[in-house]
């Protein structure tokens, strides 16, 4: 069959990759000028996506942008992988998100929409309280922006608030504010093929911040723990409950919670690919991905075949990462070589990465190079194959946590005691 894969920012050739390596035609169209490089060398890639749209026997899109586009190709009579402006919505107008969360029977966690600081700074001085700040529309894109507030009475959150007013007053539009609850942070994902979700689901643990022990800036994300199951009672109590609702959509779609034993709390939709999650994924399924990319965007059931046991997945960086700084990216690490010490790349999938006469260099601009997997019956084992990997790896200044996965067994253990993994 024939691929065309259109990305913005370019971290969706490890999925080309892979399916033309099952025997298909791939095309790739990266549309940001910074991440032209991106990808090089491993896909072919072309200029003009729209040329090409004939060609394909299926589109694949991969960010949460895309959905009127999308339609409009549905509407043509293609075969697409990609949102909808309904999706869209989802994620970027957090008031939206949730009110369609309330609107399904999902639990929500008290949030207050705030389109100026100083309305947001009045709030939380009468109504002081433990909170996050979390910015809305294409801001959120800016991880680093988000802020879980510390301290039980809000002032830290108003120092917060008071610096992005004056740094970053033209680029936060609108932000939310949302009541601080205690829990386990987990993640419910699976693929949707326009009517109905494809079990099993993907339950999954983000690690956002940059240092071991959630220390540091929120990079987005430095690695993810995870595994396959089906109709659980954290399914059934979040997608479950959307299903109905994003009929037309294509692909994987995320609910972000917080769970307690007072019950399950979403925070946030993710309805497209998610990054290091995509490469999660790429370990973990093990069905063929041009089969399983070409039903969903026929709209077809499949008989998605999952790996037993638990996958981790590490971002592997360097600077200026998780910072945008294209002086640094050039002195620091732009053409930088990848150096393997066994000539073995198995689980280890390129981000920033282009292919020059077989040698893999970094380019782009983020320093988010690339993710290393690991799976195995247990967290040990999946960490372990992981992390040697990673030791066969060279690159400059390289950067990454040791700790992925390690707080499983707490987790784990919590999930089961609260009776959402059942």
């Amino acid at each position: 069959m024939k691929f065309l894969f259109v990305t913005r920012y370019s971290s969706l050739h490890a999925l080309a990759s892979q399916i033309q390596k099952e025997g298909h035609e791939v095309k790739y169209t990266v549309l940001s000028r910074t991440e032209k490089e991106v990808g090089d060398g491993f896909v072919e890639k072309i200029d003009n996506w729209e040329e090409y749209k004939k060609w394909a026997d299926a589109i694949i899109f991969d960010d949460s942008d895309f959905g009127d586009v999308c339609e409009r190709l549905r509407k043509e009579g293609h075969k697409v992988v990609g949102g909808t402006r309904y999706s869209d919505k989802l994620e970027f107008d957090r008031e939206f998100g949730t009110t369609e969360m309330k609107a399904a029977g999902l639990t929500t966690i008290p949030s207050w929409e705030f389109q100026d600081f100083d309305s947001a700074i009045q709030f939380i001085r009468d109504n002081p309280q433990r909170c996050v700040v979390k910015p809305s529309g294409k801001a959120q894109n800016d991880k680093v922006l988000s802020y879980v507030g510390q301290e039980e009475d809000g002032k830290d959150v108003i120092t917060i608030l008071e610096r992005y007013r004056k740094g970053w007053g033209k680029k936060i539009k609108r932000f939310q504010i949302q009541k601080f609850v205690s829990g386990v942070e987990v993640a419910i994902g699976a693929f949707y093929n326009g009517k109905k979700f494809i079990l099993p689901a993907l339950v999954n643990f983000e690690h956002k911040k940059m240092m071991n022990n959630d220390i540091g800036p929120s990079t987005g994300e430095m690695g993810t723990s995870g595994f396959w199951a089906m109709d659980t009672r954290l399914f059934k109590e979040t997608l479950g409950k959307m299903e109905s609702r994003i009929q037309g959509y294509v692909g994987y779609f995320d609910i972000n919670c917080i769970v307690n034993a007072r019950g399950i709390y979403p925070l946030e939709f993710t309805p497209r690919f998610g990054y290091p999650t995509l490469n999660l994924q790429l370990e973990g399924i093990l069905s063929k991905w041009g089969e399983f990319m070409y039903a969903l965007a026929a709209g077809h059931d499949f008989p998605l075949r999952t790996k037993r046991g638990l996958q981790i997945a590490v971002v592997v960086a360097v600077p200026p990462f998780p910072f945008s700084d294209n002086e640094t990216f050039r002195k620091f690490s732009e053409d930088a070589p990848v150096v393997f010490k066994k000539p073995s790349t198995e689980g280890v999938y390129p981000c920033e990465i282009k292919l020059v006469d077989g040698e893999w260099l970094l380019t782009g601009t983020s320093g988010y190079s690339m993710v290393v997997t690991g799976a195995g019956s247990t967290m040990g084992d999946a960490r372990k194959e992981a992390y040697s990997r990673i030791k066969n790896i060279q690159v400059p200044n390289m950067f990454y946590r040791t700790d992925i996965g390690e707080r499983w067994n707490r987790d784990s253990d919590l999930l089961q005691t609260w009776g959402l993994l059942t």
